[in-house]
Parts: C-alpha cells; structure tokens; sequence
C-alpha cells in the first residue's frame, strides 16, 4: 500500500527517536553555533527525526541554568519555549521501574536517563557524558553531538 500518514511520510518509513541529554542541550543554548547546537538544529530540521527529552534532562537543564546563568533567565525561557516546541516531553520512570542495562551507566545520578530512553523506545541518545559513550550499551545508540552532527 502506498500513500501518506498524517505525519506526511510514506507509509512503512520509521522515524527515529532521538533523545537529547541536558548536557547537550545547556551548550546548544550557550553557545549557538558550537556542536551542540548544530546537533540540535540537524535534528530539528531532519523531518525523519522525531527528538525527545525526558523530564529527567529538562529539570536538569533548569538546575544548570539557574546555577551558571540566572542572569539570563529571559534568554534560557525563550530557548526552552522553542526547545518544547520542537520536542517530546517523555516522563522519566521512577527508580522503582529500575533496569537491568542501568548498572553499566557508572553515575547513578545518569541511570533515569536510560530508563527514560528504554521506556521510550528511543533508537538513540546523544549525550557528552563519558558514562554513556563508555557504557557499552548498544541499545539505545550512545553518540556524542559530534558524531551525530556528522551521520
């Protein structure tokens, strides 16, 4: 069968989740033209991307940006009204929905990350964190904005 969905994508296409960690996503608003940034806007603009963000990450990114820019609390607003614009708020599992693949992330503070990703049924998470990139993990794909920025 072919045709359109509601999204306007062929039928049988796959989107890929994309889940963008605080660290990436404090530096994208920072600096604007640095890596982070440009892996974020690649993935707002790619239309086979679908990014999420998990309640996690974006009570993380309020605590670094009240602690290292309170001064620019109108500034970080406008950005996270446009970063809510462009993705999917998921709710983070509570510890008590805890899994097995967690114990190769080495900071527990990082864990609900995972979880929330595995929850979601996320094809990748870009992140800086070293704990991530040398976890091991291959499902979810760990990729720094780097590397994302260069697929």
């Amino acid at each position: 069968m072919t045709g359109l969905n509601l999204h306007g994508k062929k039928y049988g296409e796959k989107v890929m989740k994309v889940l963008f960690d605080a660290n990436v996503l404090f530096p994208a608003w920072l600096y604007l033209t640095g890596v982070c940034a440009k892996a974020f806007n690649k993935a707002v603009d790619n239309k086979q991307i679908s990014i999420v963000v998990c309640t996690h990450s974006a009570e993380e990114f309020l605590n670094v940006c009240n602690r290292k820019s309170s001064d620019n609390m109108e500034e970080i607003q406008t950005f996270l009204s446009y970063m809510l614009s462009k993705v999917k708020l998921i709710r983070t599992p509570p510890e008590s929905e805890r899994i097995p693949e967690e114990d190769l992330i080495r900071d527990v503070k990082d864990r609900p990350l995972l979880r929330a990703a595995v929850a979601a049924n996320v094809d990748m998470i870009v992140t800086g964190d070293k704990d991530f990139l040398e976890s091991g993990l291959t499902q979810p794909k760990i990729i720094s904005p780097a590397d994302f920025v260069n697929l």
